[in-house]
């Protein structure tokens, strides 16, 4: 029996979210999916904006993008057995879920709780059954510093340093945005833009750390 704390209207809302796009020819949760995810997107805006006055637009960017990662998604997905419920296609059917379809499953029960109930339902879900992954992220205060956090993992992983690249500059002398990409060893990583290069760095340090952390 799927628990979820919450008491659909309409249980084929929960069916449908349940309903993976790898099952051919059935109902998926697509829409579902899109949907859920804006509602994380706000959920999570909402509450890192009321916690701290003083946070400004950058930080509270990169600590949304961490708790709304796949990675981060998938943890409550798990801990909800949101698979062993879900409908897959035979490709996925008798194999452990991967981060992706357990993110999908997550953003697609949002999505149907906001449907089924209104934004307060789902945001009293999201808060409750993501509440870990959001207080690790607050707590985390290397994620002031991603260049620090990069350099760090790159040590430990690859026993070197990481270099950031300029690749283009765009605008006017007074109004430039700068994109950057960080490289270790033979590896790049998708680029940054920030209206400087040192806050371009920082984004595509944290570009960077999305990418090793979501691989594991």
């Amino acid at each position: 029996m799927l628990d979820l704390g919450y008491s659909f209207a309409d249980p084929a809302r929960l069916a449908t979210a349940l309903t993976h796009a790898s099952c051919d020819g059935v109902g998926s949760n697509e829409r579902l999916e899109f949907l859920g995810d804006a509602v994380l997107d706000a959920i999570v805006a909402q509450a890192l904006f009321a916690r701290e006055p003083g946070w400004d637009e950058g930080r509270m960017t990169r600590l949304k993008a961490d708790v709304v990662s796949r990675r981060s998604l998938a943890e409550p997905a798990r801990r909800l057995e949101l698979a062993l419920h879900a409908r897959l296609g035979a490709g996925l059917r008798g194999r452990s879920a991967s981060t992706a379809v357990l993110a999908n499953l997550y953003e697609a029960v949002v999505g149907a709780i906001f449907v089924d109930g209104g934004f307060e339902a789902a945001r009293s879900f999201v808060l409750r059954t993501l509440k870990a992954e959001l207080d690790l992220a607050l707590s985390d205060s290397a994620q002031d510093n991603p260049k620090q956090r990069f350099q760090e993992l790159c040590q430990a992983r690859w026993s070197s340093l990481p270099v950031y690249r300029l690749l283009e500059t765009r605008g006017p002398p007074h109004a430039r945005a700068f994109k950057v990409s960080a490289a270790v060893e033979e590896r790049s990583f998708p680029a940054g833009w920030g209206r400087t290069v040192k806050e371009a760095e920082g984004w595509a340090a944290f570009e960077a750390l999305l990418v090793c952390e979501s691989a594991g």
